[in-house]
């Protein structure tokens, strides 16, 4: 899988798909790539990935707690348009 590294635009191969989806790791084990050669593999902070298309990580993939973040129990609300 391809992510962004949001603070030098340069995708990064992610070398280890668990580390990605567990909440409780802050870094992820990837390899960027810029320019022509193989770059060595590197940590990269989760908090500064993002996907290709720039939209954010899952709030799962980053915060172990997130359920406790939740506001259970109010309504969501349904935005409808007249277009």
């Amino acid at each position: 899988m391809f992510l962004l590294h949001r603070p030098t635009q340069v995708l990064v191969e992610i070398l280890e798909l668990s580390d990605l989806f567990d909440p409780f790791k802050d870094e992820v084990l990837g390899r960027s790539h810029a320019g022509e050669e193989l770059q060595d593999p590197a940590l990269f902070p989760k908090a500064e990935m993002g996907f290709p298309s720039e939209e954010s990580l899952p709030i799962c993939w980053l915060d172990g707690h997130y359920r406790e973040h939740l506001h259970l129990g109010e309504p969501r609300r349904m935005v409808v348009s007249n277009l």
